[in-house]
């Protein structure tokens, strides 16, 4: 809360959403808060809300805190799987967040690899029957697990985690693209490593679902010691010990304050730097001594960002993954921006417009769109969509289709009420998704009869006709441009037929028509004019 939320609302441009690490799996039927007890005096609505106002969706991280290969034999029973199955659809609908992220390492480092080839058909299942319940609720499901490499490359990473078999069930895969190094001194995720993760990723499952992680941390070992180190530190100073750990933004800090300069390795992608520092103390005896460690450290940093940046253009991936938020050097952001709005989609532009704004039911509709770019080029092969509404209420799709050369894309259909058009095609990595304005076409009833030419005046004459489409209870007006006299009131039966009474006495040419008042599915509607000699 300290860091990471106040980070989320300064870069809120650059980040589509967030995955806060405020829960852990106890049981299939128990998720464990980690918010409350770490933010006593600060309610989760708060962060909650302050995501949902910037538009960021939301899909918090559940990690594994269950006990080895707990975890591993819920998903193996039916019973049990179905249970965490509910219980995290529960969490997610409960809370109305967007979805869910699943960062379940026990099975790579925990249970052992010899557990990888039975857990793997049971962890597929499990994403497999999760994904569906959370998509019938139109909630997200995003898996974040460490690298795997193309099996042909004689490497194939945490292959328990099943990339290609998974990939049609998730929405996110969030590569662990970091902790290469940990024993040793070493980048923490070299860049062709990273790039290898991401081309068996992009080969299995459709680049837009994947992000590259970034590391927010650098690791700092020791190498030599010379000298004899005090008891308090002798445990921990020493070659082969646990490296210690900096967050990026104190990586300079660090290095000038021991007088050196980190040097950015091209090759891993990576910054490091090398420094001596002192320990003073006593020995368990009580003598004073002192050792001189020399330390080696590694991190990414702003041009580290950019290299996996770089992939991102490069495989057209969904984006980078960062861990975690607030860590990062407020430079890094600086140039992520730059770099993300120098590879920005292009916003399209999108007309339509149909060839009748009002029609009589039956009248053949053509329905043209228009997409372009801001530089007004025609946008060549892009996959539209038609979509109508009409009194039904809701947004239907008719067809769709590909724009022409010219950017446009056509198509001819009868309607039979009232309706409104729009033309959309989805985003993509090139370019954002479009909906055009609205284009209402007003549909009139068909009126027909057949008055006779002439009549004789103060003679009674009745003439049959029909509304189309047919409808009891409507009500038609008679005008007349040449009398004042006033006509009966006409309405529809069941079949939409009436009966006209003609009872003039003005001698002369009179232009009559019939009229009928519109509704929520028809525009006003009038019958051809008829030229009516009275003699």
């Amino acid at each position: 809360m300290k860091a990471g939320l106040p980070d989320t609302v300064t870069n809120c441009d650059l980040i589509k959403e967030v995955m806060p690490f405020w829960y852990t799996l106890s049981s299939e039927k128990k998720i464990t808060d980690l918010y409350t007890p770490a933010n006593p005096s600060v309610p989760i609505s708060i962060p909650i809300q302050t995501l949902q106002s910037l538009k960021i969706q939301l899909l918090p991280t559940i990690t594994d805190g269950t006990g080895k290969a707990v975890l591993a034999g819920l998903i193996a029973n039916a019973k049990t799987r179905a249970t965490l199955v509910a219980t995290i659809v529960n969490l997610v609908l409960t809370n109305g967040y967007d979805g869910i992220d699943l960062d379940f390492e026990n099975f790579a480092f925990v249970d052992g690899t010899s557990t990888w080839n039975s857990t793997q058909p049971n962890w597929v299942q499990f994403i497999q029957d999760l994904s569906g319940a959370l998509h019938l609720n139109n909630k997200l499901l995003s898996v974040t697990t460490p690298v795997l490499f193309d099996p042909l490359s004689g490497k194939q990473g945490y292959y328990v985690y099943a990339w290609s078999k998974i990939s049609s069930f998730i929405d996110r895969l969030r590569i662990m693209t970091y902790d290469y190094s940990t024993s040793s001194p070493g980048p923490i995720g070299p860049i062709a490593w990273t790039e290898s993760a991401v081309q068996y990723a992009v080969s299995v499952i459709p680049a837009s679902k994947v992000y590259v992680g970034v590391p927010g941390y650098g690791r700092d070992w020791v190498t030599r010691v010379d000298g004899t180190c005090p008891a308090v530190f002798a445990p921990v100073i020493k070659v082969g010990a646990k490296a210690a750990t900096f967050i990026m933004q104190d990586a300079f800090n660090l290095a000038s304050s021991y007088g050196v300069t980190p040097v950015f390795n091209p090759t891993y992608g990576e910054s490091n730097f090398v420094y001596k520092k002192v320990y003073n103390g006593l020995t368990s005896g009580g003598l004073a001594t002192s050792c001189t460690a020399t330390r080696t450290a590694w991190y990414q940093d702003p041009k580290g960002y950019l290299a996996r940046a770089n992939l991102v253009a490069k495989y057209r991936l969904g984006g980078i993954a960062a861990w975690t938020i607030g860590m990062e050097d407020p430079t890094a952001m600086t140039a992520l921006r730059s770099f993300a709005q120098s590879i920005a989609p292009d916003t399209v532009l999108g007309t339509i417009s149909t060839d009748h704004t009002t029609a009589l039911i039956g009248t053949p509709i053509t329905v043209t769109g228009t997409f372009k770019l801001p530089d007004t080029r025609p946008i060549p092969g892009l996959p539209v969509r038609l979509e109508m509404k009409n009194s039904l209420g809701d947004w239907r799709q008719v067809t769709t289709g590909l724009t022409g050369d010219d950017g446009k894309f056509s198509t001819l259909l009868s309607i039979g009420e009232l309706t409104s058009f729009r033309l959309s095609s989805d985003g993509s990595w090139d370019r954002l998704a479009a909906t055009t304005a609205n284009a209402d076409v007003k549909i009139s009833r068909v009126i027909s009869w057949s008055p006779p030419s002439s009549i004789k005046p103060g003679v009674t004459y009745l003439i049959s006709g029909q509304v189309q489409p047919k409808q009891a209870g409507l009500t038609l007006t008679v005008q007349d441009s040449n009398s004042t006299q006033p006509y009966l009131p006409i309405t529809t039966d069941v079949d939409g037929r009436f009966t006209v009474t003609i009872n003039q006495n003005q001698v002369g040419f009179h232009t009559i028509r019939l009229m009928l008042k519109g509704d929520s599915k028809f525009a006003d509607s009038a019958s051809d004019n008829i030229t009516l000699l009275v003699r």
